[in-house]
């Protein structure tokens, strides 16, 4: 009997913890592209001066909780036909495991450098978070051909919402391996609590305005 009502109550928890994740992302992305729209427009603006025929947003498709794809959307900071030309730059990966990242990709555009430092690029994401494709806060969303590579152990990180910001952006981003981002993100979803990820939203705040590991 006891086991089951520590059951019930860690269940009420979870459920209580989720609710209110949710509506702390819903009323923060809302805030954030109200007060972030002169930025978005500014943004926008620089993007089409440099490539007035590449558009404005980039969107992916992404795996989220449980393995369902989604389109994520970020402010395009690549050439237009960067896809075109990953596969002739995979042996130039310069992080282990099942992640492409390279600190001098010859896709980046002038403007997608500074965007992509500042974390900037990310910010069209709020309305995948109000969409519910994402949280604020958890594991980064992966590619389906990174997931094409992943061990059971790697997929745990599948099992929750992906999020905008996570442990792994703030405990070192690209020095950090894939393996040990995956234990990062399983980290978090141990110990994942309203406080965390209070935590891990100022601490994202304070290196968007202090970037050193973004590229």
């Amino acid at each position: 009997m006891e086991g089951s009502s520590l059951n019930q109550i860690n269940d009420r928890s979870i459920y209580f913890y989720l609710a209110i994740k949710r509506t702390m992302d819903v009323v923060l992305s809302i805030i954030g592209l109200l007060l972030l729209s002169p930025v978005f427009i500014i943004v926008a603006i620089i993007i089409k001066m440099e490539d007035p025929k590449g558009s404005v947003f980039f969107y992916q498709t992404r795996i989220g909780k449980n393995e369902i794809p989604f389109r994520m959307y970020k402010f395009r900071s690549m050439v237009s036909n960067a896809e075109e030309l990953l596969e002739g730059l995979l042996d130039k990966n310069e992080i282990s495991g099942a992640m492409f990242k390279m600190k001098e990709d010859p896709r980046i555009t002038r403007v997608g450098k500074f965007i992509r430092k500042t974390s900037i690029d990310e910010l069209p994401q709020l309305w995948n978070v109000i969409r519910g494709d994402m949280s604020l806060v958890g594991p980064r969303p992966a590619l389906p051909r990174e997931v094409m590579n992943y061990t059971s152990y790697d997929k745990l990180r599948l099992t929750v919402t992906p999020g905008c910001t996570g442990l792994w952006q703030i405990s070192g981003r690209n020095q950090l391996s894939f393996s040990q981002m995956v234990d990062l993100d399983l980290k978090y979803i141990s110990q994942r609590s309203l406080i965390v990820d209070v935590e891990i939203i100022i601490k994202t705040i304070y290196q968007v305005f202090v970037p050193k590991n973004a590229y």
